[in-house]
């Protein structure tokens, strides 16, 4: 009979046992087959754009559970994806000939704290399906995480790429088990996985879905429309942001690399940290007559301290 201490000293050297399931392979190693969920969101539109120029209108779908725009429809294929119906996802994939999966559906923080149980199912649920159908046909998978899967008491300037990660809102600890989930299905069966922490997106054509930093994207809109804007957080709440093209062009640096060439799965992705002090300073530059109030939302308040 083994002691306890041997036994672990003889688990500790075993290896995984890698694609325990036969995965099926769809494609060749040449262009790659893009199929993008939640594809209408803030980055799905721009990333679908910058990937057709590069490799073919044809080669890129969009994908989202409400109806596009007419004219996002003749920019190339668009089709209904729910994240949530596994045959529906395997035959987009299996009829395309889709060879990697970007995977934006999620629902936010700020609104996934409104609708914790609607959050679990799009976030952990949706993403089961994702990493599964991927698993199952061997793709390509990029999930972005976020900087909400920190927490109060992850190291800051700068904070490490595998890091003490506790965060407080669902959206975080879904991201959280977003990030070991992907990590371990690589480990398990040598999936393709990849993901980067983003900081809140700065982006002008598409209305971000909920998060803490939307008011550094709505802020130049009603600076327009209206002249005055009442932003939710204190005025000195320092956060990290991203503008849009940085963070699409460092997405799909992320998703050409080679595989060999990764040292890990997970990267933060690095922009810049300001308040809306400072924003509102820089936009009254422009806009002298833009009026401010600090009405501070104790919600999203929280979520950025």
């Amino acid at each position: 009979m083994l002691k306890f201490g041997a036994l672990a000293r003889q688990v500790k050297f075993l290896k995984p046992v890698r694609q325990q399931y036969t995965a099926i392979r769809l494609f060749n190693n040449g262009t790659p087959r893009v199929l993008i969920t939640g594809g209408l969101g803030q980055l799905g539109r721009g990333l679908a754009q910058i990937m057709r120029n590069k490799y073919g209108k044809e080669n890129v779908i969009l994908s989202d559970v409400v109806k596009a725009p007419e004219e996002e429809c003749k920019k190339g294929p668009f089709i209904y994806a729910d994240i949530l119906d596994y045959k529906n996802l395997q035959s987009i994939v299996v009829n395309n000939q889709i060879t990697w999966l970007v995977h934006f559906s999620a629902l936010l923080s700020a609104i996934g704290e409104l609708n914790v149980q609607e959050a679990l199912k799009i976030n952990v649920i949706g993403f089961h399906n994702i990493v599964e159908l991927c698993r199952q046909y061997d793709l390509r998978l990029f999930c972005p995480s976020t900087i909400g899967a920190f927490g109060p008491e992850t190291p800051k300037d700068p904070t490490p790429d595998v890091t003490l990660q506790r965060p407080t809102t669902i959206y975080g600890v879904s991201k959280v088990h977003m990030e070991l989930l992907g990590e371990y299905y690589n480990y398990k069966y040598g999936l393709d996985f990849r993901s980067a922490r983003y900081p809140g997106v700065i982006s002008a054509d598409t209305a971000p879905g909920g998060g803490t930093t939307d008011y550094a994207v709505h802020i130049y809109h009603e600076a327009l429309r209206t002249g005055k804007y009442k932003i939710y957080l204190r005025p000195d709440s320092c956060m990290p942001m991203i503008y849009i093209d940085d963070c699409l062009r460092g997405t799909l640096e992320l998703l050409e690399c080679p595989e060999d060439k990764l040292k890990r799965r997970i990267y933060n992705i690095q922009g810049v940290s300001f308040t809306p002090e400072q924003l509102v300073d820089n936009v009254q530059q422009v806009l002298p007559d833009l009026k401010v109030e600090y009405e501070v939302d104790p919600l999203r308040q929280s979520i950025g301290k």
